[in-house]
């Protein structure tokens, strides 16, 4: 029954999809770094519409192929945001949410292309927490096979090997383990970063601290009004989300190791966050 209202849904989408919005910013990722729980807190902002159907389209990563009326079809009608922009004396603002932009090789070329004055918000993470929540998020939901996380990270590199090339070379391609099994590279948060800086724009980048957003969620939150240029409404309810696969200590002789690997790539994260990331102080 939920498959068949979804399909519905889809398909009055895309018969109605240039009478529909397209997203004014993007939460980009990183991936298990807070992202739907900002999701969530912008959601109850009355000028911030939400995709109709689910939170993340992942149009311009694995789902380019479907075209730009697939896309705009999941979003609000128009006159659904000018009646909204009518009643609070403004623009309405339509997102959503993919973490797999951030690291899918073509996703920053895509949104560039597609979305011209498109606005990225990406948060990032204590690298070494964050690839141990990945494994324990992928294993829970049965797109890890290897159950122990050390393994794991002596897999990756034979699992991703070849893989940037493959998605350049055939660009509709999806490849599993680039998608579920880059627990390291996804915490090179600063390769990616640099990456999308030539395509977007640096002042068009909102790189955030989910420690200090979890932390302190009204000053975060404030300063994504702030970036986005919409009207602070009062405060949203914080809640935690997507917290269902809880990952086991790394053991300290991994921890140190892995720490050291990040911590180059966590000093180019200073120009983006104004100051040292949160976990290196």
């Amino acid at each position: 029954m939920k498959q068949s209202v979804l399909s519905l849904s889809r398909a009055t989408g895309r018969f109605t999809s240039g009478a529909r919005v397209l997203p004014s910013f993007l939460i980009a990722g990183g991936q298990r770094c807070g992202t739907t729980s900002l999701y969530r807190a912008l959601a109850q902002h009355p000028l911030l519409l939400k995709p109709v159907m689910h939170k993340g389209v992942h149009y311009f990563d694995v789902a380019y192929r479907h075209g730009p009326a697939w896309y705009q079809a999941h979003f609000p009608l128009r006159v659904s945001a000018a009646l909204l922009a009518h009643r609070y004396g403004t623009r309405a603002h339509a997102y959503e949410s993919s973490p797999y932009y951030l690291f899918h090789p073509l996703a920053g070329e895509r949104i560039a292309k597609d979305l011209p004055g498109v606005k990225l918000i990406v948060l990032v993470r204590d690298p070494v927490e964050r690839a141990c929540s990945a494994h324990a998020h992928e294993l829970a939901r049965g797109f890890e096979t290897e159950s122990h996380f050390e393994h794991a990270l002596e897999l990756e590199g034979e699992r991703l090997a070849g893989a940037e090339e493959l998605l350049r070379d055939s660009p509709f391609a999806v490849h599993h383990s680039h998608r579920h099994h880059a627990y390291v590279e996804r915490g090179r948060y600063a390769d990616q970063l640099d990456r999308l800086e030539p395509l977007i724009g640096p002042e068009r980048i909102l790189v955030l601290d989910s420690h200090r957003f979890f932390a302190e969620p009204e000053a975060v939150y404030d300063r994504v009004l702030e970036f986005l240029g919409v009207p602070h409404l009062g405060y949203p309810t914080f809640d935690r989300h997507n917290r269902r696969a809880l990952p086991r200590p790394v053991p300290r002789v991994l921890g140190r190791a892995l720490r050291d690997h990040f911590e180059a790539y966590d000093a180019r994260l200073a120009r983006w966050l104004g100051g040292e990331p949160s976990w290196r102080r």
